[in-house]
């Protein structure tokens, strides 16, 4: 009788471990999932500081920076970027804003640059597409060809190999966080790296130049 128990209770098991649900696997998209985290930390501003140490940035050392989540919608999210600027009446650099787009293909990042009377930059609207799935926590940008073609006018050859990386993790996680950085594909020493503390909350700033 003890066999027959013990052969019963396994068939039962084995048919119980078939017939469940797999809890472990994850079939959500990692872009929807990265989107997702992004927009957690939607109308909300993060001071941030630099974090990387490539002496070509070494006037951004010290500075305040903030960034701040101006803009989200089913498409969009739009992040403006603050740095400290004693020169400035105000004490501040608003000329920059990321956005993140959802597309038919992935995910783009673009650069909004603008100057103080809200006029484009030169160097305005680059960026790049996902070239793969990414993670949930991070998503590359490589440079696209109409930023290549912006770069090559404007002489900026340094700037044709770009890679930007982004990093984030949600609002509500134990180590709320964003990161933004850049790097070179044919410049294995070039870092640029600005990690906001998204744990704490900062009043939002005043609209980017030339937005709303």
């Amino acid at each position: 009788m003890g066999v027959r128990f013990c052969v019963g209770a396994a068939l039962a098991l084995a048919l119980a471990s078939c017939s469940a649900p797999d809890t472990q696997s994850d079939t959500s998209d990692p872009q929807d999932a990265f989107w997702d985290t992004l927009s957690s930390h939607c109308g909300n501003a993060y001071a941030g500081e630099i974090v990387s140490e490539d002496e070509r940035d070494a006037d951004w050392k010290g500075r305040d920076i903030v960034a701040h989540w101006a803009q989200c919608d089913e498409r969009v999210i739009a992040i403006a970027f603050h740095m400290e600027d004693p020169e400035r009446e105000d004490g501040w650099d608003r000329s920059r804003t990321w956005v993140v787009t959802r597309t038919d293909a992935g995910l783009r990042l673009k650069h909004d640059h603008r100057h103080d009377d809200g006029e484009p930059d030169a160097v305005t609207m680059y960026g790049g597409d996902t070239a793969d799935d990414g993670s949930a926590t991070a998503q590359d940008f490589p440079v696209d060809q109409a930023s290549i073609t912006l770069f090559t006018r404007e002489g900026l050859d340094a700037s044709l190999t770009n890679v930007w990386h982004l990093e984030v993790t949600a609002a509500d996680s134990e180590d709320p966080h964003f990161v933004y950085q850049l790097t070179r594909r044919n410049d294995p020493t070039r870092l640029f790296r600005v990690r906001f503390d998204a744990s704490k909350k900062v009043e939002p700033p005043p609209p980017a130049w030339g937005r709303k």
